[in-house]
């Protein structure tokens, strides 16, 4: 059995936090909110918290998970949450799993599973069916226009030495 399919043990305090989590989607629901909620941790310390509120601003990627990173980065003053946990109370969909892997989370763990949310209503699958199809094939169009005109701001960035890599 690999390293990754090996039974994880789970801590109090690990316990503590995805009952945070799963009381911000409870929340969440109750504020008219979808049934999300997140929790991110850093040593003990809950750095930021987020619940779904797509509907309630209008903002397609308000997902809890976002949310959360978007408070943690701001109050840390970094766009890096490394060493950090995200608790969940459902697995990340393909936009914040994306969002949580930029963000340099360490560990993520979760609560709902993507079959218990697609049981709702919140099915994600076809997000990772179109990624898997040929760009013609795709439900929304992806089109290349102007790849050479484009490349000037690769080149500047490839170039420029005082960046900031991330």
């Amino acid at each position: 059995m690999s390293e990754s399919m090996k039974k994880t043990e789970f801590t109090q305090q690990d316990r503590e936090f995805m009952q945070m989590a799963i009381d911000l989607s409870i929340e969440s629901v109750a504020n008219g909110g979808g049934p999300f909620g997140a929790v991110i941790v850093r040593n003990g310390d809950v750095i930021a918290t987020g619940s779904n509120r797509v509907t309630k601003s209008c903002d397609p990627t308000a997902h809890a998970e976002v949310s959360a990173i978007r408070e943690a980065c701001a109050k840390e003053q970094n766009f890096k949450l490394e060493g950090c946990t995200c608790y969940t109370s459902c697995e990340p969909c393909p936009m914040c799993l994306s969002a949580l892997y930029w963000a340099g989370i360490s560990r993520i763990v979760y609560g709902n599973t993507k079959e218990d949310a697609k049981a709702i209503n919140f099915d994600d699958s076809f997000i990772y069916d179109e990624i898997a199809k040929p760009y013609e094939q795709r439900k929304i169009p992806c089109q290349n226009l102007m790849r050479k005109e484009a490349l000037a701001g690769f080149r500047a960035w490839s170039e420029k030495e005082d960046k900031v890599e991330y």
